[in-house]
């Protein structure tokens, strides 16, 4: 893990806490981010994305000039979410957690 990758994990973990949302697991690959959040459904999940997308990439490219190649923005606009329901936390999680060695 690098130093970006470290310091994005911090960028979320902020906002998450900012926001009143509780963040369980998060796991940064070289092409994507995930993320097992639980969000108030009146602040909406799509407030939050925007909310580390905008920090994260602000912050990122400040502290990180290698952030800085990737133009304009450091994410795209896309994201996927889906809802784990009644599944356990636990299985989502370690889900989650060995995703970055497949």
């Amino acid at each position: 893990m690098n130093g970006a990758d470290i310091r994005l994990k911090a960028i979320i973990r902020d906002v998450c806490r900012e926001r009143s949302a509780e963040l369980t697991e998060v796991e940064v690959m070289p092409d994507l981010v995930r993320l097992l959040v639980e969000v108030d459904p009146q602040f909406g999940i799509h407030r939050l994305v925007k909310a580390i997308k905008g920090r994260s990439s602000r912050l990122l490219r400040q502290e990180f000039p290698q952030c800085r190649t990737r133009l304009p923005s450091l994410w795209t606009n896309s994201y996927f979410v889906s809802t784990v329901g009644g599944a356990p936390l636990a299985i989502i999680k370690k889900y989650i957690e060995h995703q970055k060695h497949v």
